[in-house]
């Protein structure tokens, strides 16, 4: 789901990736209110409840995708345009594919590692990594947390198809895998060998400033960022 809820001018602190920061072009026209943004939120939430309650993985991306779909469609704090809604007709998804969903350990490959990144109205603020999830055949992806807003679980990041043009191709700047502070967290799964998270790349989605470049949109750094292609997921909306 969208993860920038404020415009460029009272951007959230929690958007603040561990990466750096693709400012707004200006300003959004039409601001959403703050409890359209707490709706947003509690939305995003019981929709990703119910994926997890899905009694497949496929089916639970069906659920994801029309639920997101009737989200940008209508609610206030779409990250579309107003002007685009009235003609939006769904979100571009690549059909599920079960070959990109993984269940890995967190290792501590690079816990403890800081990054700094400046916003344009909070100042700098601080994610702390948390580890490493090693995804046989992808790569790594490191784990962070934002260090002064309530911890969480953040996991951006960019492949082989972000900026290729015609079908197939992803939004340049980067995607988002996990954000388990706005609800974007499929689960983990526990055994003798200790915790396992869930990453299904068929639930990877755009960042807000895909749709809108009024949106401040934080880009994935050099340790979320993948040379193979990742062909699930949400793919690049027309013309961006």
């Amino acid at each position: 789901m969208p993860d920038e809820q404020h415009p460029a001018e009272s951007q959230d602190p929690a958007d603040a990736w561990p990466g750096d920061a693709r400012p707004a072009a200006a300003p959004l026209a039409t601001a959403p209110l703050p409890h359209e943004v707490a709706d947003w939120r509690l939305r995003v939430f019981s929709l990703y409840e119910r994926v997890r309650a899905a009694p497949t993985p496929r089916e639970g991306h069906e659920l994801w995708r029309r639920g997101r779909d009737a989200l940008f469609a209508a609610h206030p704090a779409s990250p579309l345009p107003p002007r685009d809604r009235a003609r939006f007709r769904g979100l571009p998804v690549a059909p599920y594919d079960p070959a990109y969903r993984f269940d890995v350990p967190l290792t501590d490959e690079g816990a403890g590692q800081e990054r700094r990144v400046a916003t344009g109205t909070d100042g700098v603020v601080v994610f702390v990594r948390l580890g490493t999830f090693e995804l046989p055949g992808l790569g790594r992806l490191a784990a962070w947390e934002h260090a002064g807003y309530g911890g969480g679980i953040f996991v951006p990041f960019r492949d082989g198809t972000a900026g290729r043009p015609g079908p197939g191709g992803s939004y340049g700047a980067g995607r988002y895998l996990l954000d388990s502070i706005k609800g974007a967290f499929l689960g983990t799964r526990s055994d003798a060998a200790g915790v396992r998270y869930i990453l299904d790349f068929n639930f990877a989605y755009n960042p807000s400033c895909a749709y809108d470049e009024a949106w401040a949109c934080p880009l994935p750094g050099p340790e979320n960022r993948l040379s193979v292609d990742v062909s699930a997921g949400e793919l690049a909306p027309p013309g961006a």
